[in-house]
């Protein structure tokens, strides 16, 4: 895949008409064996805090709910837009507090995760390495800590238990996604650039989960897969240390149009 630094060069002569959309676990974060351990790499906050000082639109997407997002970022330009829980949830930085919009699943729904989340703490409990977490619109089996063997079995039956619910069921890396209300991050993304204007989306991501968002993109938009894997991305980055070089050279960029250097 071709390089994505010339990609994103050619946006720096008019920055607000652009979005600069990021994965936060695997993109801006490493991946960690605890979620609520992950945070982002400095090198890319400092990156995005010039991306944004330079006048480009940024947002965090993230299957996390907001709530626990905005535990684990640490702080974040003001300005920026928060997506969560695979674009059911939004929210903003304003005066350096996280302003998140409510969000509540239906009644039905909730039901439904509620019995959902009994057979995934069932699948935990039984599978040593195995966690269940609850979303604000899913259920998750982290096997990240599970020995390959039972990782395996614990990712066979959340799947199963998903699809016998009939819901959709998504396999990450060492993570099975049950959905209860429907959404994903190519809506999230949709959503900001109609309230937005912006007539260009940068999107960086390295999931299952973020290819809704790279599939979603446009002719003239970037997308970069972080990773190894299938993708609809035009462009590949091996890891979250090249995401962050590949951020601070855009933000250098930006730097030097704005300077006519």
């Amino acid at each position: 895949m071709a390089d994505p630094t010339q990609a994103l060069a050619a946006l720096a002569a008019d920055p607000s008409r652009v979005l600069l959309a990021l994965d936060f676990d695997g993109t801006l974060a490493p991946l960690v064996d605890h979620p609520l351990d992950a945070r982002p790499l400095p090198a890319s906050m400092a990156a995005v805090e010039r991306i944004a000082a330079a006048g480009v639109h940024v947002a965090l997407v993230s299957g996390r709910g907001l709530e626990e997002l905005s535990t684990v970022t640490g702080p974040v330009p003001e300005g920026t837009w928060l997506v969560g829980s695979h674009g059911a949830e939004f929210g903003r930085i304003r005066d350096g507090v996280y302003v998140l919009e409510p969000f509540e699943l239906s009644p039905e729904a909730l039901s439904k995760q509620d019995e959902l989340m009994t057979v995934a703490e069932d699948i935990a409990a039984r599978h040593e390495g195995v966690l269940a977490q609850r979303k604000p619109t899913t259920v998750l089996v982290h096997t990240k800590m599970a020995h390959p063997d039972v990782e395996a079995l614990a990712t066979a039956e959340a799947v199963a238990l998903g699809n016998a619910h009939s819901l959709k069921t998504v396999v990450g890396k060492h993570i099975v996604e049950i959905a209860v209300h429907t959404a994903h991050k190519g809506e999230g993304v949709d959503a900001l650039r109609r309230a937005l204007g912006t007539t260009v989306v940068v999107y960086v991501g390295d999931d299952t989960t973020d290819e809704d968002a790279l599939e979603a993109l446009r002719e003239g938009d970037v997308g970069v897969k972080v990773g190894p894997g299938p993708t609809a991305g035009r462009f590949r980055v091996d890891s979250p240390e090249a995401v962050a070089g590949l951020l601070e050279g855009f933000a250098g960029r930006l730097e030097a149009a704005a300077t006519g250097v």
